[in-house]
């Protein structure tokens, strides 16, 4: 065997770990929800919900096709609830996720974990297997050579 030939197998190997990584972490990647941060600026131009108390009047439901091109809350995660602030009685929509969705985002978190799992037992049993190869060589060419 040419000196370095196995070094060669090995950087394929981590290129190919590196990409099922890569892979998993895209698919796995979920919507974070946006964070509200807090300005100085004047209260006229913000939701009810973030400067009173309020009541949610309808629970978290997906939004449908009119409500996804018209209300902007449906935008970030495709969820929205009907809420009426106290003080003022006013009836907004605010953005949520619901159970559903975060049950959806958890199994598809849990099978790509078990395929990465898979993948990666699957090189372990492959690089076991050339290991044994090359020591059952190395025994075989010692006895030869006796």
């Amino acid at each position: 065997m040419p000196a370095g030939a196995g070094r060669r197998g090995l950087l394929q190997g981590r290129r190919l770990c590196w990409l099922v990584c890569a892979f998993a972490l895209k698919l796995c990647q979920a919507e974070t929800p946006v964070r509200e941060e807090k300005q100085s600026v004047s209260t006229s131009n913000l939701p009810c919900w973030m400067v009173e108390e309020f009541v949610v009047a309808e629970e978290c439901a997906p939004c449908s096709n009119f409500q996804s091109k018209t209300t902007p809350e449906c935008g970030s995660t495709g969820y929205v609830e009907k809420i009426t602030c106290s003080s003022s009685k006013r009836n907004e929509f605010k953005s949520c996720r619901s159970a559903l969705m975060e049950q959806h985002l958890f199994w598809k978190f849990e099978g790509a974990v078990v395929a990465v799992a898979l993948v990666f037992a699957c090189l372990v049993i492959v690089r076991q297997r050339l290991l044994d190869r090359k020591a059952l060589e190395k025994v075989r060419k010692q006895i030869e050579s006796i």
